[in-house]
């Protein structure tokens, strides 16, 4: 493999007759910040769930350093997981928890049973689960539970519980999904944050163009479930976005916008319509 540090060679996965993911293959040759853009059914939010191992593929390859993943079981497949850790849309904390707690959660494929039934936790995990709520800005919501948080200090929560895990990969379904504006920005600077400072290969699965361009160094670009574009955030051009989408001349990048200064340029549009 070379340089190569992850490679997916014809990955398949199908739900009966569905091919959700459909004979993808890339390589990564450094850590860097991933985009996979699609509409809604393209396959984004699969593969990463294949990559993970949270989901078995159907057929192909995925290799990681010297690792097989797809051949991986048992704690070989769990200790594949505590290294590639998934953030999801919808957060997926324990509302009624206290925050810190949330995060300690990050550990759990480090300690024995016992311990984690009891929620016995070292002062040295507790202490370091601050540290990443503070680097995160969300430290002094730390012993609230979940459910007082809004939506984007709980997507920074479930951030601050991946890198309780220390991965090396941080694949990301999309995260800001379910964000305003202002918080979805927010969240997508701490992502890309923790590329630079830590060197980590963030995979970030997005539904908006102007985010991926904004975050990413590299822009995968899905559509029933095969990659149609590879390439650099200043390759996605117009034409290429309506190929990805399956759209027409009519496709406007607004309409998929998180921009704040965007939305507003549609809303005075569309008031000037009325």
């Amino acid at each position: 493999m070379g340089n190569t540090i992850f490679q997916a060679q014809g990955v398949v996965k199908n739900f009966g007759p569905i091919k959700a993911v459909d004979d993808v293959s890339f390589v990564v040759k450094k850590p860097e910040m991933l985009g996979i853009i699609g509409r809604s059914g393209a396959g984004k939010s699969t593969l990463l769930r294949v990559i993970n191992r949270l989901t078995d593929a159907t057929s192909g390859a995925i290799t990681y350093g010297d690792q097989e993943l797809l051949k991986l079981r048992g704690s070989d497949k769990r200790a594949w997981q505590a290294r590639c850790a998934m953030i999801f849309q919808q957060f997926n904390l324990v509302p009624r928890m206290d925050v810190v707690s949330n995060v300690l959660f990050g550990t759990l494929n480090a300690r024995s049973t016992f311990a984690s039934l009891l929620n016995l936790f070292p002062r040295s995990d507790i202490n370091r689960a601050i540290d990443i709520l503070e680097r995160l800005g969300v430290a002094e919501n730390c012993t609230k539970r979940a459910e007082a948080l809004s939506g984007g200090q709980q997507q920074r929560v479930a951030i601050a519980r991946a890198l309780m895990q220390n991965p090396e990969i941080i694949l990301a379904d999309e995260p800001i999904a379910s964000l305003d504006p202002l918080n979805a920005k927010i969240v997508m600077e701490s992502l890309r944050r923790i590329h630079d400072e830590d060197g980590r290969l963030v995979i970030c699965n997005l539904h908006t163009l102007d985010t991926a361009r904004a975050f990413c160094d590299r822009i995968i670009g899905m559509r029933d479930g095969k990659i149609v574009f590879d390439g650099s955030a200043s390759d996605l051009s117009a034409s290429v976005a309506r190929d990805v989408y399956g759209a027409d001349q009519e496709f406007s990048e607004a309409a998929t916008s998180t921009s704040i200064e965007t939305l507003e340029t549609v809303n005075r549009a569309v008031l000037k319509t009325v």
